[in-house]
């Protein structure tokens, strides 16, 4: 399966994806997300985003889908 590279825009309570690029490798998927994120203007509220799943419609609706809440450490109470 392919690492898929987004750029996600918020656009009100709908996101606006625009695919990439796609790589087999998920080495090579994280060294381009992280040069896209240094050398893109992003606007504010907007990522580049990295998912891996088996086709571009399985990565667009893991990207839409709402993240839970983020774990608590035993630090956080």
């Amino acid at each position: 399966m392919p690492y898929y590279i987004y750029r996600v825009t918020p656009i009100g309570p709908i996101r606006q994806l625009a695919k990439i690029t796609e790589l087999e490798a998920f080495k090579d998927a994280s060294n381009e997300a992280k040069r896209l994120r240094r050398e893109s203007e992003l606007a504010a509220g907007e990522l580049i985003k990295t998912i891996f799943a088996s086709n571009e419609l399985q990565a667009e609706e893991l990207l839409n889908e709402p993240r839970g809440e983020e774990p608590m450490t035993g630090e956080d109470y």
